[in-house]
């Protein structure tokens, strides 16, 4: 993958050059496996090598990549190949990638509460396509790496970062976080949108702690219910129709588990209910596809659509 030789330039100069060959190695096997849809995905990223590239910057609520005389529809032609887009959104030149998750909303409530990422090496756990490893690097990270175990999504990136000229240090790894070497190389870990995914919820945070360098600060934001339904909901089945929620604890419960996880400086920083304005069906996710509306109690948009608490997501910032 082409995207693997600017990786190592980058790694071999960096905090997390010790990694490099196994980051590699391990890559290139997750890129190795049968997957039918390959094709399909690398002659879209083939298309998209044939349009202008562009400097890319923030202006809220896009990543915008300023590409000029693209061709337009043969652009969101290929990038429609790539669907669905869960993260972003993005604009290249007149072209509005307009995903599912109005990321742009979570970096807002998070970016006043954390230290300055300007010379860090960072990590971006469940990265997705990279719209927040990308905005790492653009508040000034010398290196953002994200890992992303879903194929697409690492496509997506791939797509994104054809169409960015002379992108920054930000890269995306097919990989998951139980796959890296416990090694304290990072000065800032993100995890968002990942410990209710995780069955061991307790090695999920061990392992965050361990990416970290002495002194490095956790940025983690994850679902949580409110004290009065109880210290954590383990699901029956599913949460507002995801089959991989293991657990919903309260912010108590979960800073019970970072204090016991032995992180310090614990702060909780934000508790914001998920609307349907930051997660909407749009024509980037697919035909027909549903979103959070459609997960809720139609009656009762307290409730998802399973009778549980409704989304809402905190934010907890805390120091190795």
């Amino acid at each position: 993958m082409f995207m693997l030789d600017d990786f190592f330039k980058q790694c071999s100069a960096s905090k997390i050059s010790t990694l490099c060959a196994q980051l590699i190695s391990m890559s290139k096997q997750a890129f190795a496996v049968n997957n039918g849809n390959i094709p399909k995905w690398e002659n879209a990223i083939s298309m998209i090598k044939t349009q202008n590239s562009g400097a890319l910057n923030y202006v809220a609520p896009y990543l915008n990549i300023h590409a000029k005389n693209i061709d337009k529809d043969d652009l969101e032609f290929s990038l429609k190949q790539l669907m669905p887009w869960r993260k972003g959104p993005y604009q290249i030149g007149d072209l509005q990638l307009d995903s599912e998750w109005r990321g742009d909303m979570k970096w807002d409530r998070v970016v006043p509460h954390i230290q300055s990422l300007k010379g860090k090496t960072v990590l971006d756990v469940g990265s997705g396509n990279g719209y927040f490893t990308y905005l790492m690097a653009i508040s000034g990270a010398e290196m953002a790496l994200g890992l992303e175990p879903f194929l697409l999504f690492n496509y997506q990136f791939q797509a994104i970062r054809t169409l960015i000229k002379n992108p920054p240090n930000a890269f995306v790894l097919p990989l998951r976080l139980e796959d890296m070497p416990d090694e304290a190389v990072f000065d800032t870990v993100f995890s968002m949108g990942v410990l209710y995914h995780q069955k061991d919820h307790m090695a999920h945070l061990y392992k965050l702690k361990n990416m970290l360098t002495k002194g490095g600060e956790l940025v983690l934001e994850t679902l949580i219910i409110d004290a009065k339904d109880g210290d954590q909901i383990i699901p029956e089945d599913r949460y507002a129709r995801m089959r991989n929620v293991w657990c919903l604890p309260s912010t108590d419960t979960l800073h019970t588990w970072l204090k016991q996880t032995g992180f310090s400086k614990i702060k909780l920083v934000d508790v914001t209910k998920t609307t349907p304005e930051e997660q909407r069906a749009t024509h980037w996710i697919g035909n027909n596809t549903q979103s959070l509306q459609d997960f809720l109690d139609p009656n009762d948009d307290t409730l998802t659509i399973e009778g549980l608490p409704a989304p809402k997501r905190a934010i907890f910032v805390c120091q190795k």
